[in-house]
């Protein structure tokens, strides 16, 4: 019964997907015959990292995008790979490092998102030299690798972290290949992007991310010349997208120092928290919790015998946000070899250490987990640790409430905690330490002497401008930054984390038209930031 399930969801799945293919060309045709004929700098947009067949949301937020460019008069020109990538990101089997990517599908797919307009794919360049120069590099080697001056070795690794699901790379013959692999593919974008900036002489380009490295490498090209440089990633609301002339991955935002929250606006962020407590959300277009569990007697009893709770967060390792967050510490791991020796000298305190829910998501699961830095540190062993893996659905926000501190790496939920006023202890750089909005240390040192300091005294005393700021953050997150795609999307019913095509008229991608698409014309055209007006 299974097998059979399985079959017929799979002939839904290319059925809708072959009728999805037809309304994407349909509006392709719609924005061709009715967009003028283009004046002004080109935009170039290239995202050979956020699909491979069907429709992501950075791949719908990129096409939405550039069909409103056309329809108000600019230039715009899409780069894509035509089997131009020895071997892409999403086309890596990790356990199978041999096996070729599914290029005729992707090209299939590019060529229906960019039907109508002005293209540019690349093929696949060979340099020999380079090949002999990575052939017998170490991964050390390959991760310091440069070539005519260029950080290749650099502007891959974020990517075979990420593929691999690790942050210690091991020197493998698996990992060299998919290292040399990237870097061959990094060196053919070089190759065609510099002809095509040549060529089109772009006033931006507009890349997903900017930390894979095939957008990585465009990106710095760009940067190199002067070009400026927009990226972009999913936000918190579902739909929804933030754009960026910075880093999309930090998410940073320039909030007005005389910014308040209105009872309106107070009311609709804590209609937002109010479901965001329950669990119920979900994340570019995956929801993590099916529910939440309150803690249970046994956890209780045993909080009982000890004078303090401190619950610990702990991140993704490979996640591209890490690239950022490493300031204070080395990276996440680094971090919890400190926090393992503040536990050890605290057994007053019960620690409560939770891994993140990515690190289980299915087909993503980490391989250089939080689970196994807690068995190898023998955690398990120590009376005043409770560990709490990715799978277990006990509820973060009623730990936090019954805690002393909290402490974070860059998690969103050291945001949240402060929003519900609970001191915070930060240990990696996030998209809102740039704000007071928690206890953020400037290295080391003083992260241990807050930590002490913390767990010793009887009060903390937390700024009030704390929960306020986190509040005026996360407003200016969800209602200013996060710009609204849901009036074009739905979600794949038989795909999850892709989305499909709304029914709309082709007048609704204009500026006028939608609030999205105005946003970002003004941060295209008018270098404005990409921020709704109130």
């Amino acid at each position: 019964m299974s097998s059979i399930n399985t079959l017929w969801m799979g002939v839904l799945r290319r059925f809708n997907r072959s009728a999805h293919d037809r309304r994407i060309m349909q509006m392709a045709v719609d924005v061709d015959l009715h967009a003028p004929v283009p004046e002004g700098e080109p935009v170039v947009f290239f995202n050979a990292s956020t699909r491979l067949s069907g429709m992501s949301l950075n791949a719908a937020f990129s096409l939405l995008c550039s069909w409103s460019l056309r329809l108000s008069g600019l230039p715009v020109v899409y780069y894509y790979c035509q089997r131009g990538l020895p071997l892409c990101v999403l086309g890596t089997n990790p356990r199978d490092v041999k096996t070729s990517p599914p290029c005729p599908e992707c090209v299939k797919q590019s060529r229906v998102f960019y039907s109508g307009g002005e293209v540019k794919p690349f093929d696949l360049s060979i340099n020999h030299d380079l090949e002999a120069a990575i052939d017998s590099l170490s991964v050390d080697q390959l991760m310091a690798f440069k070539y005519q001056a260029i950080p290749l070795g650099e502007l891959v690794l974020p990517s075979v972290r990420w593929i691999l699901r690790r942050y210690h790379l091991l020197n493998d013959e698996s990992t060299r290949l998919i290292y040399r692999q990237y870097l061959r593919g990094a060196w053919s974008i070089y190759i065609s992007f510099s002809t095509l900036l040549d060529e089109v002489n772009p006033g931006t380009v507009v890349v997903f991310n900017g930390m894979s490295y095939p957008e990585a490498v465009a990106r710095w090209m760009a940067r190199q010349r002067g070009i400026r440089v927009v990226t972009h990633e999913v936000c918190l609301k579902p739909f929804s997208a933030f754009f960026s002339s910075g880093d999309a991955t930090l998410r940073s935002i320039q909030i007005p120092p005389n910014f308040e929250l209105s009872p309106v606006q107070n009311e609709e962020l804590d209609k937002y928290l109010e479901q965001r407590f329950k669990g119920n959300f979900k994340m570019a277009g995956v929801k993590f919790w099916s529910g939440m569990d309150q803690l249970d007697d046994s956890f209780l009893k045993k909080a009982e015998r000890y004078k303090q709770i401190v619950p610990v967060f702990a991140n993704v390792i490979f996640d591209t946000s890490q690239a950022h967050a490493n300031v204070i510490f080395e990276h996440m791991f680094d971090w919890l070899d400190t926090v393992k020796e503040i536990i050890t000298h605290h057994p007053e305190t019960l620690f409560v250490l939770r891994a993140h829910p990515d690190e289980a998501r299915p087909g993503k699961e980490s391989r250089e987990s939080v689970a196994e830095w807690v068995e190898k540190n023998g955690l398990l062993s120590y009376e005043n640790v409770v560990f709490v893996d990715s799978k277990e659905r006990i509820s973060s926000y009623d730990l936090i409430r019954r805690s002393k501190f909290v402490m974070v790496y860059n998690s969103t939920i050291g945001l949240e905690a402060s929003l519900m006023g609970a001191p915070v202890l930060c240990a990696g750089r996030s998209r809102f330490t740039d704000y007071p909005t928690v206890f953020f240390p400037a290295d080391r040192t003083q992260f241990n002497q807050s930590a002490e300091a913390f767990l010793n005294v009887d009060r903390i005393e937390v700024p009030a401008t704390f929960c306020e700021n986190a509040r005026r953050y996360l407003y200016y997150e969800l209602y200013r930054a996060s710009l609204p795609f849901d009036p074009f999307l739905d979600e794949d019913p038989y795909w999850q984390g892709y989305v499909t095509l709304k029914k709309f008229n082709w007048e609704e991608l204009l500026p006028e038209n939608s609030v999205a698409m105005k946003t970002f014309y003004e941060g295209i055209v008018l270098d404005k930031p990409f921020l709704i007006e109130e």
